[in-house]
């Protein structure tokens, strides 16, 4: 019997360690930089690993200037709909959840911030605001603009959190330090790291958007890292608006140089991947597409230039197409998804450099005197075979040619050549140095 007992005793305590041990299994997801498709997939996927892991809640670490409204409902709506709950922490120190990091921090079911970090300034910005304040576009912003504040404010009143001072940060881009979010009820605590943040956390009774509730047990807590995969992590890299730029200019570049050259391949190879590269981070960012017609038209203009020859007429033409079109190519509601314009200026620099250098060549070809051919045959400097009397002959380069002059010339006196007429060549007596084209 007391073997049994001590068996039960160890079984029962075994069981605990089990259980205890399954508890507190976090999943850490990371959100850095703007927000796009490729990392509300991530997000997404992220989730979904946690459900299926039967992890006890998600950590999503955010630093964010903000991003795409479409990417971020995507990433709210993973949020509400996720079974496990989602812990929103604002980090490192010096970071921010602005735009559309201020809804998602909202959303989450707790709200975190470390200390020397901000949040807010979610005023929405439409599409190409800087164009003209016309009576439709206030209209349009209005209509955004009260989209935008219904959304925040649902989010807020289901989360708990404080109503009033979420649609001030809509309305009126208001901003808040940890402390200041802390006293407004925007988030629910502060803490200096992930540790700090579970210590807190442990034992929280907290409500879920559907509103039923759930206690967090993060009393043994085993953090697992969900990382990008290398395909997310590759078009996240294309989802850079300058890495973009710098990819089609390299596309320019390349193609430019094995147009004029034809054969070198290398350049060629490297052009067509260049584009290739660009036309799949096209499918990722938003395009304004007058944007981008601009900069296949200034491609155009690069290639007419080599063909024609207009002497930088056309290429002046490109280079201000491809800055137009650089300025409003990416159709984006924040500044950090424009193009650098350190960026614009370095790509348009190098393509200027090549033009220029290409253009040279083709105008020293144009200049320089033909060496074959009828045409390389004009003042040539050859001697007189027989005496020229209207008809005779002359040697010239290494030839002996028919030939015909206005006037006498003596066996052995030099000739240049005026004209080629079939095998006939148009000379005249010749009294200047033997240096003068080909001599005999």
């Amino acid at each position: 019997m007391k073997t049994k007992a001590l068996f039960a005793v160890v079984l029962i305590l075994f069981t605990s360690m089990v259980a205890g041990a399954a508890q507190g299994k976090v999943v850490h997801l990371f959100l850095k930089g703007t927000i796009h498709p490729i990392t509300a997939e991530y997000v997404t996927k992220g989730l979904e690993s946690a459900e299926k892991n039967q992890a006890e809640t998600v950590v999503l670490q955010i630093e964010t200037p903000g991003g795409l409204s479409e990417s971020m409902r995507t990433i709210i709506s993973a949020m509400i709909n996720s079974k496990v709950p989602v812990i929103v922490y604002v980090a490192p120190s010096g970071s921010r959840a602005t735009s559309a990091g201020f809804y998602i921090t909202i959303a989450s079911d707790l709200a975190v911030m470390a200390p020397g970090t901000h949040l807010g300034s979610a005023h929405p910005v439409t599409m190409g605001q800087e164009g003209p304040d016309t009576e439709n576009s206030k209209t349009m912003m209005k209509k955004v603009t009260e989209d935008s504040v219904a959304y925040i404010k649902t989010l807020a009143e289901r989360r708990g959190r404080n109503v009033e001072q979420a649609e001030k940060a809509v309305r009126e881009s208001v901003s808040f330090t940890e402390n200041e979010a802390l006293k407004a009820n925007l988030i629910n605590f502060i803490a200096g790291n992930v540790q700090e943040l579970l210590q807190k956390a442990n034992g929280m009774q907290i409500r879920r958007f559907d509103g039923s509730t759930k206690k967090l047990e993060l009393g043994n807590p085993q953090i697992t890292r969900f990382e990008m995969s290398r395909r997310q992590k590759f078009l996240s890299l294309l989802a850079d608006p300058n890495v973009a730029f710098m990819l089609v200019g390299l596309g320019m570049l390349g193609l430019m140089i094995e147009l004029y050259n034809p054969g070198l391949i290398l350049p060629g190879i490297v052009g067509v991947i260049s584009v290739a590269l660009f036309l799949l981070s096209v499918q990722v960012l938003p395009i304004n597409y007058a944007g981008l017609f601009l900069i296949l038209f200034a491609i155009v203009l690069f290639v007419l230039e080599i063909k024609i020859t207009s002497y930088g007429i056309l290429t002046l033409g490109g280079i201000v197409s491809i800055i137009l079109g650089a300025t409003m190519m990416i159709d984006a509601p924040i500044p950090e998804m424009k193009i650098a314009w350190r960026v614009i200026l370095t790509v348009v620099g190098m393509i200027a450099a090549t033009m220029t250098f290409l253009l040279v060549l083709v105008v020293t070809l144009h200049r320089k005197k033909p060496v074959t051919g009828a045409q390389g045959m004009l003042r040539e400097i050859g001697t007189a075979q027989t005496r020229i009397d209207k008809e005779g002959q002359v040697f010239v380069r290494g030839e002996i040619w028919n030939a015909t002059s206005s006037q006498p010339i003596e066996k052995g006196e030099k000739v240049k050549v005026l004209s080629v007429r079939g095998l006939t060549l148009q000379v005249e007596k010749w009294n200047g140095p033997d240096h003068q084209g080909t001599n005999a």
